[in-house]
């Protein structure tokens, strides 16, 4: 059996779109182009979102100074769009808000919008922006030497978990870049520790992705009553769900691309 792509994502905005794509450009140190560009920060004033912006050392650990899905359930009802430098805002289909992301003034305007639609939050409330250090989790994480990665999801695996617990289990729970089938359930964990070639582009496999409060949370809303962290570690042991790639060259995937083991 041979692993292809069946589908490609990327988040613009760290745990707030996600988007379907059919192809997308790959590069070295960064993985895929435009992925998790943008965040938002928390309890953090002027001078550090500065330094969190621009230094990837100084997110170490600070998962509290960034919205996410953990910590900002909310945000799950949102969705952003991203092109030719404009940044949309969509609430259920609807636009809210388009900005100019090279004017700080019109990225004021957005967080502005943000702090309005959800009074819980507190300022201040700044979007950051980084193309060459984007805000994955392995670059916050503390727990982890992998400043950028890609995700990679087996649909089959996702399929086995939903027939074990006789639920249905939307695979856009766990946000993956790159969603793939055509081998067996958890065969894609064999893969730690080796290289991967998709489209002769190379990828290191470097480990499972442990799994958070996040997966819990039903697509396109803040509904998080069905506990799939738990059913993980009841099913199988384990919160693991996919795996995390380093790019090792430039280059671009599409759908339909095969995956094969160098």
């Amino acid at each position: 059996m041979t692993a292809f792509i069946s589908s490609i994502n990327y988040c613009p905005v760290k745990s707030v779109s996600f988007q379907n794509i059919e192809s997308c450009e790959i590069r070295k140190n960064i993985g895929i182009i435009g992925d998790r560009i943008f965040a938002f920060s928390k309890n953090l004033e002027f001078e550090k979102v500065k330094l969190f912006e621009k230094d990837p050392e100084f997110r170490k650990g600070k998962w509290n100074n960034i919205l996410t899905l953990k910590n900002s359930p909310f945000l799950n009802k949102y969705n952003f769009t991203y092109a030719e430098n404009k940044l949309a805002l969509f609430v259920e289909n609807k636009e809210i808000l388009t900005i100019d992301v090279n004017e700080n003034g019109q990225r004021d305007l957005l967080s502005k919008k943000i702090l309005e639609l959800e009074s819980s939050l507190k300022k201040p409330l700044f979007l950051m922006k980084n193309e060459d250090n984007p805000f994955f989790d392995t670059a916050i994480s503390n727990k982890t030497l992998l400043p950028h990665s890609i995700s990679l999801l087996n649909n089959k695996s996702i399929q086995d978990f939903q027939n074990k617990i006789g639920i249905k289990i939307e695979s856009s729970r766990f946000r993956g870049n790159i969603c793939i089938d055509g081998i067996e359930p958890w065969a894609e964990q064999d893969w730690v520790g080796k290289v991967i070639k998709i489209n002769d582009i190379s990828f290191r496999v470097e480990k499972k992705i442990p799994r958070c409060v996040a997966i819990n949370l039903k697509p396109g809303s803040d509904d998080n009553s069905l506990n799939l962290l738990q059913f993980l570690k009841k099913t199988y042991n384990h919160f693991d769900m996919g795996i995390y790639l380093t790019v090792l060259e430039n280059g671009k995937i599409n759908i339909g691309d095969k995956i094969l083991e160098k």
